[in-house]
């Protein structure tokens, strides 16, 4: 009787470590399945992270800063900038004051063109990121190539200023045509 318990005994520690044994093999099985899923999420994060080439024309900034803008800012809704190696959409944002201003609330960059130059603000940061920003064009004394610009009418034909008026004839000239004897 006494080996029939000490049998039972050994037969219930053998089951109850066999169970513990095949329920951590499962999970050394998921645990190795997930490892080379993070290897792969750390490979995608590594090449994200190398630099985009640099597309679209060049606009340096003061400091030694540049940035790239592919896109026609005459027409164009949507703009692709490349700042620091990496590229931004920056859809066109409506202006009361003139500037063209582009604007992606996502990664909170900003590009402000006037006439004169290129402003790229980071709204989430609060800061500027670059300014004094030309293109070569605008270095040799162009103007920016903004819609804004293109909309604006020529210096020498001033906007507020009404065009003169042509003198009218006075009374007089008229009415001494018609005191003329007719021949």
């Amino acid at each position: 009787m006494k080996h029939l318990l000490i049998a039972a005994c050994l037969g219930a520690l053998t089951v109850t470590a066999a169970g513990t044994a095949v329920a951590q093999e499962p999970a050394k099985k998921a645990a190795a399945k997930k490892a080379p899923a993070k290897k792969k999420a750390s490979k995608k994060g590594a090449t994200a992270a190398a630099p985009v080439p640099p597309k679209g024309e060049k606009w340096s900034c003061e400091l030694g800063n540049s940035l790239y803008v592919d896109g026609n800012m005459l027409r164009d809704e949507v703009l692709t900038l490349n700042w620091q190696g990496k590229e931004y959409k920056l859809p066109r944002q409506t202006t009361v004051t003139g500037a063209d201003r582009y604007y992606d609330s996502h990664s909170g960059l900003d590009l402000v063109v006037i006439p004169s130059k290129a402003m790229l603000f980071d709204r989430k940061e609060g800061h500027r990121l670059a300014d004094e920003c030309q293109t070569v064009a605008m270095q040799g004394g162009a103007a920016a190539p903004t819609q804004a610009g293109a909309l604006r009418a020529p210096v020498a034909t001033p906007l507020l200023v009404a065009p003169a008026q042509q003198p009218a004839q006075p009374q007089d000239a008229a009415q001494q045509q018609n005191a003329q004897p007719h021949q």
